[in-house]
């Protein structure tokens, strides 16, 4: 089958490490089910793997891609809950698991014809989902799921400020946030992703680092070091702040007297759970919220859809079918 093959890891020509070729078709082991690929999509995790970057060099050559719907050998349609873990590993949590792995980390992912799975890992397509709006949903939307509901408690009618409104998380939350009925607020360093914000759905959009108007109850923050500060002050005291991505750096600074004296809670998100995915999936399915797709691609055009991504040139989700 043709596949798109992580085959070396360079961190100033990461295109170049990837690779159409032909591999072996897999076989589905006991336990393991196999889905013909219709659609993946992009993410930046992918070219953190070919920059080497948080990847093991010892799971190189591996097949990239963590997003995929398609259809199983018995003709189910999918999508892929993209975490292989143990629940029981992380009493009940898989993501707490210490030995769980996204697809395409040490698991060939979905830029392939066909893919293999742990049964668990199969969920069923909404019907009122194509496999290219599937196919954008696995890993952004349903980490940002777990950020608002889960993590951060949000509900109907509280205010959340989603920084950093360009990436793939941030856009999501403003989405899924605005569609529960929260006010939502939104930040970026550029005018165009600033009207990108309102169009998904947010209630104003500012400048990074702006004041805003009002205190809020919940920052989506996924920007890190640049936005810390900021994300501080714009919380009411005994607000929350979620964090799952530190873009930008990795030691801001703390401000541990704001914290104590106003009772802020700071909580760490990754991922999601399958029961949570699910959640997403049906929320999107009633609510008719749906992705921003930017381009679809041909399997034989992926090299262009990352060059665009890494190029900052996209409005929404890059996808790429598998004939």
């Amino acid at each position: 089958m043709l596949a798109a093959v992580a085959h070396a890891q360079n961190p100033n020509d990461p295109l170049s490490c990837l690779e159409l070729r032909e591999v072996p078709t897999p076989v589905p082991p006991a336990g393991w089910t196999r889905v013909k690929v219709k659609a993946s999509s992009l993410n930046m995790h992918d070219v953190w793997t070919l920059r080497g970057v948080g990847h093991d060099p010892k799971n190189i050559p591996i097949i990239l891609g963590c997003d995929v719907a398609g259809v199983t050998d018995d003709g189910r349609e999918v999508v892929i809950y993209p975490v292989i873990a143990d629940p029981d590993a992380g009493n009940g949590d898989e993501t707490l698991d210490p030995n769980r792995a996204l697809l395409s980390e040490s698991h060939d992912g979905g830029f392939a014809e066909y893919i293999v799975v742990p049964d668990r890992c199969v969920i069923p397509m909404p019907e009122q989902l194509s496999f290219e709006e599937a196919a954008c949903l696995p890993v952004a939307w349903s980490t940002a799921y777990r950020m608002l509901f889960t993590q951060g408690r949000l509900k109907a009618g509280d205010r959340v400020l989603v920084q950093g409104a360009g990436g793939g998380v941030a856009s999501a939350a403003i989405a899924l946030a605005a569609a529960a009925g929260a006010t939502v607020y939104a930040t970026s360093r550029t005018a165009e992703k600033r009207a990108l914000a309102l169009e998904l759905g947010a209630h104003a959009a500012f400048e990074s680092g702006a004041r805003l108007h009002e205190r809020v109850d919940l920052v989506i923050e996924t920007v890190g070091e640049a936005t810390w500060g900021h994300s501080l002050r714009c919380l009411r005291p005994g607000g929350a702040i979620v964090i799952a991505g530190t873009t930008s750096g990795t030691s801001p600074e703390a401000d541990l007297g704001r914290i104590f004296y106003q009772q802020l809670r700071v909580l760490g998100s990754t991922g999601s759970t399958r029961h949570e995915m699910v959640a997403m999936l049906r929320m999107l399915a009633t609510t008719g919220l749906r992705p921003r797709i930017d381009r679809v691609l041909p399997l034989e055009r992926i090299h262009e859809g990352f060059a665009a991504m890494m190029a900052g040139e996209t409005n929404g989700k890059i996808v790429i079918t598998v004939a």
